[in-house]
């Protein structure tokens, strides 16, 4: 029988660099060449419909459908003269993946005749099946009727496939036919608007020019490459996106060599195409380099706004892997693909702006401006520390939870760093603010403290806390528990509507104390002084790796859930669908559907894992071993002809019996997990099959891992049937 791992490995071996000619030698030349920006609009629209579009779209208003046709004739036209024959509404529905569909622009008139149209009413509304989204109850399977609604504030751009393929993909968010939306761009927007209105009137307190607060991403994207021989060669890489088995590799990521390392060569000809590729689509890419395990890899761009952001890291993702392909190699985005090797993230580095120019979350020059980066600081803390579970909720999936407390990724517990300086300022405002100190502002000497201080967290005066969750950088938020694979429009919907609920709530506070007559800057700092004394369980300096730490945070009320089977719950609670039905985020049904979806998805996942692991165990490892083991035999009868006596023969001896126990036990634990899953399979309650799949599927699967990465310690090269770990991790 054909060894694949052999054939694998030899084509991995000989692969030929691919050239990449770049289009200009300055980026400037082609970025954003194939998006459709507004000074592209300019060239193809009357200077009075372009001023009321660019209006509209950086006030964040809809477009009028009078405007619609003119706008989609300018984007009909431009798209046609960079060769796109056909157009879609692309969308993100709730697999966590894009979709489209594609329609030619071109469109029969008479007999042998046609023209290319594209009319205002199919640039605003679109009508893709909707049929076998998931939709968690929203719709029945015999409701296919769904609509997508063109986004304006994002950029229609063109996709290219191969030399001919152009299509114009116009971002849209995805609604049923009653209005629910069904996707993830919809609450993301809406808890744009509302962290908005709820931001501004706390910006006017020192900012009165300010009119919109926005919310900015600068996501990390982390991943790993492969050979793609290696790639299809590994079935539980091909359907389930990790390894299900394997064991690590006599060097991993020990001597931490590879780490900001050269780049080898085969990875810098994928990065530079893949770059191009991304910066013609308008993907500010900013920074390349290699991470902490063999293999892995990260791309971060420059910060944008956050629905922009979203969009473009949900392109790249397609990205990467269409690029990949003209490389022979597969991109891994899952976020535990490798077991003992570090896990890939989406670090998702969140601010606030103002249409004045100013970061929110920026220390200032003055002490005013600082008293203004406190407010925004202090607040964003405190919603974290009152709405940590729905944080949890919002970055849980089946990859993330083999990542969260592993190898420099931040745990399940959630707690906010933010570094030595900023700590003791906090703890300063909670000794020194009293009623009697803040009724003068020009002798608040305290204020002048604060400005002395934080400018010097430019510098960096204290260190990043790679295993916190949610850590302050310098000028603003990194959420690191967020997932490779995941789309960041969910865990952004959460921050973006825990921090406007706070914002909320910090605008009365403030107004009470006025009301009773004190003067804003005093009101201020008293409500920062009580928000800062509740924010105390949450805030956590030092390991987060730590049992002790663990132990500490179940002391401080902080919940530590490790299964996204229950960490959903929280999705599902009165106090969530309170807060998102209140700011109009998600109605109570949208977000009932959304649990179903997730508990679903996850019970899937580790059920096709599940009975993937067991038909590999059974189909490949057990034959695999069989058959060493009995040329292993064969040979010991065969010594034992020629004379070889029993103590001389007893390692051979040794290693048959082990062996041989090992695939009795290997076998009792498939059996027992097909046993399990049979009766899981009748549950048909979906939290309830998730949770039992997590609680008693899982453990099943461990034991049949160690059972097989065992035999793979001691089975000739010759008989396995799956590359090992170290021939995949090194590409050269």
């Amino acid at each position: 029988m054909e060894n694949t791992r052999k054939s694998a490995i030899a084509q991995a071996a000989n692969r030929e660099i691919r050239d990449i000619e770049r289009p200009s030698l300055k980026i400037s030349d082609y970025f954003a060449q194939n998006v459709f920006t507004l000074d592209k609009m300019r060239l193809f629209l009357s200077d009075e419909t372009y001023k009321i579009v660019s209006k509209t779209i950086e006030k964040g208003h809809k477009i009028d459908r009078s405007i619609a046709q003119q706008v989609a004739n300018a984007m009909k036209t431009w798209a046609i003269s960079k060769g796109a024959t056909h157009y879609t509404h692309w969308f993100q529905p709730l697999t966590g993946l894009t979709a489209e569909k594609h329609d030619t622009f071109f469109t029969p008139v008479s007999q042998g005749k046609g023209i290319e149209k594209f009319d205002g009413d199919t640039l605003i509304q679109g009508e893709p099946d909707g049929s076998s989204f998931p939709s968690g109850g929203l719709r029945t399977t015999h409701e296919a009727r769904g609509y997508t609604a063109w986004d304006p504030s994002s950029p229609a751009f063109i996709v290219e496939v191969g030399k001919s393929g152009r299509t114009l993909c116009i971002p849209t968010i995805f609604i049923s036919y009653g209005g629910s939306s069904m996707d993830f761009k919809a609450p993301l927007l809406k808890s744009q608007e509302f962290i908005e209105r709820a931001a501004l009137p706390v910006v006017n307190l020192f900012d009165r020019n300010a009119t919109r607060v926005i919310p900015t991403l600068g996501w990390e994207q982390e991943f790993f490459l492969i050979d793609e021989a290696l790639y299809n060669a590994r079935p539980d890489l091909v359907i389930a996106g990790r390894t299900l088995l394997g064991h690590g590799p006599s060097k991993g990521q020990q001597l931490d060599d590879h780490y900001f390392g050269t780049i080898p060569e085969r990875v810098y000809a994928y990065m530079l195409e893949l770059e191009v590729e991304s910066l013609k689509l308008g993907i500010p890419l900013k920074t390349r380099h290699n991470e902490v395990a063999p293999g892995q890899y990260e791309f971060a761009p420059v910060f944008d706004e956050v629905n922009r952001a979203v969009d473009q890291n949900q392109l790249l993702m397609d990205l990467m892997k269409r690029v990949a392909k003209r490389h022979k190699l597969q991109v891994l985005l899952h976020e535990k693909p490798f077991a003992g090797l570090n896990g890939s993230g989406k670090h998702n580095n969140w601010s606030l702006k103002t249409d004045t120019g100013t970061n929110l979350l920026s220390p200032g020059k003055t002490p005013r401006k600082n008293i203004q980066f406190l407010t925004f600081f202090v607040n964003t803390i405190k919603a974290v520390k009152d709405y940590s579970d729905l944080l949890r909720t919002s970055i849980a999936s089946a990859g993330n939870d083999h990542r969260l407390g592993a190898n420099e990724a931040p745990p399940a517990i959630i707690s906010v760093f933010i570094g030595d300086a900023l700590s003791k300022v906090l703890k300063e405002i909670m000794s020194r603010v009293s009623t009697n100190s803040m009724d003068d502002y020009d002798k608040m000497d305290l204020k002048l403290d604060i400005h002395n201080m934080i400018p010097d967290l430019l510098l960096d005066n204290t260190d990043r806390n790679r295993t916190s969750p949610f850590a302050f950088t310098g000028n603003k938020f990194e959420f690191r528990a967020v997932g490779s694979s995941a789309n960041c429009s969910f865990p952004m919907t959460v921050l973006n509507t825990i921090v406007g609920e706070t914002l909320t709530k910090f605008t009365a506070d403030v107004k009470k104390f006025q009301e009773k007559g004190d003067k804003k800057d005093t009101a201020i700092f008293k409500v920062l002084k009580k928000y800062i004394k509740e924010c105390q369980p949450i805030l956590f300096e030092g390991d987060n790796y730590s049992e002790e730490w663990a132990k500490e945070a179940e002391k401080r009320g902080l919940s530590n859930i490790r299964s996204t089977a229950y960490a959903l719950d929280f999705l599902n609670s009165k106090e969530s669908k309170k807060l998102f039905s209140k700011h109009e985020i998600f109605t109570e049904s949208e977000l009932e559907a959304r649990y179903e979806v997730s508990q679903e998805n996850y019970g899937l996942k580790i059920q096709i894992e599940a009975r993937l692991l067991g038909q590999i165990a059974t189909a490949q490892i057990i034959p695999a071993a069989v058959s060493y083991l009995n040329d292993l035999s064969d040979n010991v009868i065969k010594l034992k002809q020629v004379g070889i006596t029993k103590k001389n023969l007893a390692a051979q001896m040794k290693l048959i019996e082990y062996i041989n126990e090992k695939i009795g036990t290997l076998n009792d634990h498939i059996l027992a997990l097909i046993n399990c899953r049979k009766k899981l399979n009748k549950i048909e309650h979906a939290s309830k099959k998730s949770k039992a799949y997590s609680d008693e599927v899982i453990p099943y699967m461990q034991k049949i891992r160690r059972d097989i990465d065992k035999l793979e310690l001691v089975i000739s090269d010759e008989y396995w049937p799956f590359p090992k770990y170290r021939e995949m991790l090194f590409i050269k």
